[in-house]
């Protein structure tokens, strides 16, 4: 019996015959010789097969295998400078497991497809090198991100999916029934980390979050993953070191382990590589909107951000900027004001550099009581949806600082992507809900 063995380890065996199960992902043929590519998921291997040198039915079955049939090969792995990823198979023996039917062929061919009709497809998509490259990226983005907070003492801690009230806004709910009652899609963690913080006072929670913006821009997605730590005994200064430090690390991690996934995908790693050393740059929402009146815009203080505005802040830098202080009624309630200047908050917003916008928003969390139920009272919250919340500042109440991270952002920047829908295996978005 041959080993079966994944493309990706190929170069352990050479010299070797070997087992490859996979699927045919584009095949040649120049007279007498085939050369198949095969793909497995772990990478793709040419094949050779030589007419003279395997049984005539095996040749014949080689010639006309169509894209995506599924297979068996068994042959000799050889070295070879010149084959993709060093390596190419002198194959032997084949088993056709399903052969796609010629007059009903793979839909994804090799030729140019609209996005749309791809978006329709997705779930054949993902099969191509580049949408496989973003998957790989996309997987060592959230390792490094689990690997960066485990290592450093932080304590996982799950927050539920259904909730029965907003923390960041009303208007962008998901509600759904909940038995008799109703619930919303969370929008965030968050809330539910601050008492995790108070228990084991350094957490992160990571998961789906949901919202119902009516935004067809390329930043945006209905469901999307984020990440969110929560320190106590924190302040807005701690947060900000914290987010600087985990985008630096995940970057270094995608340089080191990804570097093959990032060159499919043509991407320019110098740029990136600007981005794997701390500190990165810190601008004022005051400062920030001179610059952003200096150069064209509109932006009136006390205005938010919009993603032309982020775009415009970002071309200025090299490494993600961090803005903080933004006016306290551009943000949520539990956001806690500057002591020296109320009128602003203790927050911060991470922009991508090239354009790519936020991918981390967070600062200190109010500590205090009273502030807290007015705010909660001026947002027209119900208030007896927060007592839990309240009592965390009832009893043993700290300063605490945390954000979230939005996955996919960093994906989409990470890989420069135009479009936030190729970072996640099946978007959701406005229109589309499907497959």
């Amino acid at each position: 019996m041959n080993p079966i063995v994944e493309i990706r380890n190929v170069s352990l065996h050479a010299g070797q015959e070997v087992l490859i199960q996979g699927w045919l992902y584009n095949l040649r043929e120049s007279g007498k010789l085939l050369f198949p590519l095969f793909r497995d998921g772990t990478g793709i291997i040419q094949g050779v097969i030589v007419k003279s040198a395997v049984p005539p039915d095996v040749f014949e079955t080689a010639r006309h295998l169509t894209q995506e049939s599924s297979v068996r090969v068994t042959g000799k792995v050889r070295e070879d400078k010149r084959a993709a990823g060093g390596f190419e198979l002198e194959v032997a023996n084949l088993e056709v497991l399903q052969q796609i039917p010629a007059e009903n062929p793979y839909p994804i061919t090799p030729k140019e497809h609209g996005v749309e009709f791809l978006m329709d497809l997705r779930h054949l998509w993902l099969r191509s090198t580049r949408q496989h490259a973003i998957l790989g990226v996309r997987h060592e983005i959230i390792k490094a991100v689990r690997d960066f907070f485990d290592e450093r003492g932080f304590t996982l801690v799950d927050t539920p999916i259904f909730t029965p009230s907003a923390c960041e806004g009303t208007t962008t709910l998901f509600e759904v029934n909940y038995f008799e009652d109703k619930a919303y899609l969370t929008q965030s963690g968050q809330l539910y980390n601050e008492a995790a913080a108070m228990a084991v006072g350094k957490t992160y929670c990571f998961g789906p979050t949901f919202r119902a913006e009516k935004s067809k821009t390329r930043r945006h997605l209905t469901e999307f993953w984020m990440v969110e730590p929560e320190v106590a005994f924190a302040h807005l200064d701690d947060a900000m070191t914290l987010g600087e430090e985990l985008v630096a690390f995940v970057i270094r991690r995608v340089l080191e382990k990804r570097r093959a996934e990032l060159k499919t995908l043509e991407r320019d790693v110098t740029k990136l590589e600007k981005c794997a050393t701390t500190p990165y740059p810190r601008l004022s929402y005051d400062d920030a909107v001179k610059i952003l009146k200096e150069k064209g815009s509109e932006i009136q203080w006390g205005g938010d951000f919009g993603g032309g505005d982020e775009t415009i802040l970002s071309e200025g830098f090299e490494k993600p900027v961090l803005v903080h202080r933004y006016p306290s009624l551009v943000k949520a309630f539990y956001m806690a004001p500057d002591p020296q200047r109320p009128e602003v908050a203790l927050c911060v917003d991470m922009l991508a550099p090239e354009g790519y916008g936020e991918i981390i928003g967070g600062g200190e969390r109010l500590a205090d009581y009273d502030l807290l139920v007015k705010r909660i009272e001026e947002a027209n919250l119900p208030r007896q949806a927060f007592e839990w919340y309240l009592d965390l500042r009832r009893y043993g109440s700290v300063p605490h600082a945390g954000f979230g991270m939005g996955i996919e952002r960093v994906v989409a920047w990470v890989c420069g992507l135009e479009h936030v829908r190729e970072t996640i295996p099946f978007p959701r978005m406005l229109y589309r809900l499907t497959p």
